[in-house]
């Protein structure tokens, strides 16, 4: 388990160099405005309005949506009561987050999976956003690590879980002719 030690110390040291950064307040006010984008209320805009827009793919898109985030709420809800990691807050002496979390525990960044799932889907569809998306999703991850209520493995392990849902429902769909 001493791997786990080494990554964990890198963990607090990576986090505690993203706290000491310059310009310390217009990073937090940054950071709360993007994590906001990711609270969930704009992916069900979005793919309604899609839906709108686009009658039969946006109607598919909106249900593989629907399952996806299914799938990757209740992996991350089984994950996050099993590892049960602490919040910076909570495992650092002296330190307090600029924000209350909506939960307890930390990992994985459940805003972190959800914008790389939102990433992935919406791409499949517009892949010409694709850049603007990435961009956004790394900047949820980065914005939840510098309001410091997420190391930066929590965030990793949240792109991570919400990409691979995302190709795997989207696989899943297309190969059975559902998208």
């Amino acid at each position: 388990m001493k791997w786990l030690q080494t990554i964990q110390h890198l963990d607090i040291q990576t986090f505690n160099w993203c706290m000491a950064r310059r310009r310390r307040e217009q990073l937090t006010a940054l950071s709360r405005a993007v994590s906001r984008t990711a609270d969930g209320w704009m992916y069900l805009l979005f793919f309604a309005f899609y839906a709108l827009v686009q009658r039969d793919s946006g109607l598919a898109l909106a249900t593989l949506a629907f399952w996806a985030y299914g799938v990757e709420r209740s992996i991350y809800w089984v994950m996050k009561n099993t590892c049960r990691r602490n919040r910076p807050q909570q495992a650092l002496d002296e330190f307090t987050s600029f924000i209350i979390p909506s939960d307890k525990f930390s990992f994985p960044s459940g805003h972190t999976s959800g914008a790389f799932l939102f990433t992935v889907l919406a791409a499949s569809q517009l892949p010409a956003l694709l850049p603007f998306l990435l961009l956004w999703s790394v900047g949820v991850a980065g914005s939840r690590i510098f309001l410091g209520v997420h190391f930066p493995t929590d965030t990793l392990v949240g792109a991570c879980l919400g990409s691979l849902v995302g190709y795997g429902m989207l696989g899943l769909f297309t190969t059975q002719g559902w998208l």
